[in-house]
C-alpha cells in the first residue's frame, strides 16, 4: 500500500492553520476517514494487489477541494484514537484545512472505505464503519458555534442525520447559524446509513428548513422531495424555501435553479478512472462561486469541470484542482 497523502499542498496552509474563528469562508460537517483505492482497474477486490492511502470523507473532501482554490477551511467530524486518526490530521493540515475540531473518540476505530473501479461508471464501495463511525459520535455541545455562524458556507450532508448524537449535534449547528445565507445541504444519500429510505425522507425535510441551497442528484432527489425528474425536482426543492436547488444528471449535465434563473449545463466527456470523487469536488467549487459572488453559469461551469477532473485521476482529496488548473481546464472544454 503507497501513502498518497498530498502530491500538492495548498498555498493557504499557513493561513488556514492561523484562521480566527470568524475568519473561516467553509466550514463542514461530516464524514472523514480514509479511502483506500486500488492500484489495479477493472478487477474485484480479491484479485487487487496493492492500494493507495487518502484522506477520504465527503464533508472532508469538499473542505480540501475549497482548500485547493484558495479558502480558508476547516471540518467538525471526529476520529478514532489510532494511527489512522493520526494520519487524518496530517493529512487535513497538508491540504491547509483547520483541524481542530476534529477530535478522537475512545474506542471506535477510524473509518476505512474501499471501493472497486470499474470505468465508466461502476465503483461499489465498501465502508467499514463497524461497530459505529466517530463522524456520527458529534456532541451537540462540540459545535463551534462562532466558526458555524460566521462561516461564509456552512456546508453539511444528509448523512450526518443517519444517527445520534450527530443528529442533534447538526441541528445545534444550524440553530447557531440561523439559516444565513450560502447554508448548504448536500443531500448525499447512501442507503447503508439508513433503516428505510422514509427516515431519510423526514430528515431531510427537518434540514432543509434550515438550509438555502440544495445539491444532489437525481437518486438523491427523489429521496429529498419524491421527484426525479430535474425541473420538478428542482422546483420542489425551491418550494421549502430554499434560494438555489442544484440537480446533477451525470452525463446529461447538471441543472441549477432560482426563483428567478434556470441554468442547465452540459456534460464535460472524460475517460473516467474513478467517479467517486466527482461530486465532492463539485461541491468545493460550488463554494468557491458562491462565495465569489459568480454569475450562476458560470459557478456551476467550474463545479461541473472539477468532478470532471477529478474523476479522471484516481485519488480524491488529493487530486482536487486549483482555481489556475481549473479554469484552464474548462476554458480548453469550452465548445468541444
Amino acid at each position: 500500500m503507497s501513502d498518497q497523502t498530498s502530491p500538492q499542498t495548498s498555498p493557504q496552509t499557513s493561513e488556514a492553520t492561523a484562521a480566527t474563528d470568524s475568519g473561516l469562508d467553509v466550514v463542514t460537517i461530516g464524514r472523514i476517514g480514509v479511502d483506500v483505492y486500488p492500484h489495479q482497474i477493472g478487477v474485484g477486490l480479491e484479485e487487487v494487489e496493492s492500494f493507495g492511502k487518502f484522506l477520504g470523507g465527503s464533508a472532508t473532501n469538499v473542505a480540501v477541494a475549497a482548500a485547493r482554490l484558495g479558502h480558508r477551511t476547516a471540518v467538525i467530524s471526529r476520529t478514532g484514537d489510532d494511527p489512522f486518526g493520526r494520519f487524518v490530521h496530517q493529512s487535513l493540515r497538508a491540504f491547509g484545512v483547520e483541524d481542530r475540531w476534529v477530535t478522537s473518540v475512545p474506542n471506535l476505530p477510524t473509518p476505512v472505505t474501499f471501493c472497486e473501479i470499474f470505468p465508466p461508471d461502476n465503483f461499489p464501495l465498501y465502508f467499514y464503519r463497524n461497530p459505529k463511525a466517530p463522524d456520527l459520535v458529534i456532541e451537540p455541545d462540540e459545535i463551534p458555534v462562532e466558526a458555524v455562524r460566521d462561516a461564509r458556507v456552512f456546508w453539511a450532508t444528509l448523512t450526518g442525520l443517519s444517527a445520534e448524537p450527530s443528529r442533534s449535534a447538526h441541528l445545534r449547528a444550524w440553530e447557531a447559524r440561523g439559516r444565513k445565507a450560502l447554508t448548504v445541504l448536500d443531500l448525499d444519500y447512501r442507503p447503508m446509513f439508513w433503516n428505510d429510505p422514509a427516515e431519510a425522507t423526514a430528515a431531510c425535510a427537518e434540514a432543509l428548513a434550515h438550509c438555502t441551497v440544495a445539491v444532489g442528484n437525481k437518486e438523491e432527489c427523489a429521496v429529498a422531495v419524491g421527484e426525479e425528474e430535474p425541473e420538478r425536482a428542482g422546483r420542489a426543492l425551491l418550494e421549502r424555501g430554499l434560494d438555489l436547488a442544484i440537480v446533477k444528471q451525470g452525463p446529461k449535465g447538471v441543472l441549477a435553479m432560482t426563483a428567478t434563473e434556470t441554468v442547465q449545463v452540459p456534460p464535460i466527456l472524460v475517460d473516467v478512472v474513478n467517479g467517486l470523487g466527482a461530486g465532492d469536488a463539485f461541491g468545493g467549487a460550488l463554494c468557491h462561486g458562491l462565495i465569489e459572488g459568480l454569475p450562476l453559469k458560470e459557478i456551476v461551469t467550474l463545479a461541473n469541470g472539477a468532478g470532471a477532473m477529478v474523476a479522471a485521476r484516481l485519488e480524491c482529496s488529493s487530486a482536487m484542482p486549483t482555481e489556475p488548473e481549473l479554469r484552464t481546464f474548462v476554458a480548453g472544454r469550452e465548445g468541444a
